[in-house]
C-alpha cells in the first residue's frame, strides 16, 4: 500500500482544505458534496466533518482513492 504523505506548514488544516490540497477534489466548496458522498476515515474512524482539524501524523483514508499523512514539509509517497 502507498500512503502519500501531504505536507503542511501551519499546526493544523481542515479535512476541507486537506482534501483540496491533496488534489481529491479541484475546489474547497466541492468539500461538503464530496464528504457527504465518500466514506472518509481519520486515524480508523469514520469522519466527515469538513472541519475536522488534521495535525501532523494523522492518517486520512479514502476508500478506492488511497491513503494519506498530514506531514509538516514536504510531501512524498512511500510504500
Amino acid at each position: 500500500m502507498t500512503i502519500k504523505r501531504v505536507g503542511i506548514d501551519t499546526e493544523f488544516i481542515t479535512l476541507g482544505q486537506f482534501l483540496k490540497l491533496a488534489g481529491v477534489i479541484q475546489t474547497g466548496g466541492m468539500a461538503k458534496w464530496f464528504l457527504s458522498e465518500h466514506d472518509v476515515y481519520i486515524n480508523g474512524e469514520e469522519d466527515n466533518r469538513r472541519g475536522r482539524k488534521l495535525r501532523e501524523g494523522d492518517r486520512v483514508e479514502i476508500p478506492g482513492d488511497g491513503v494519506y499523512e498530514v506531514v509538516f514539509g514536504s510531501e512524498e509517497e512511500i510504500d
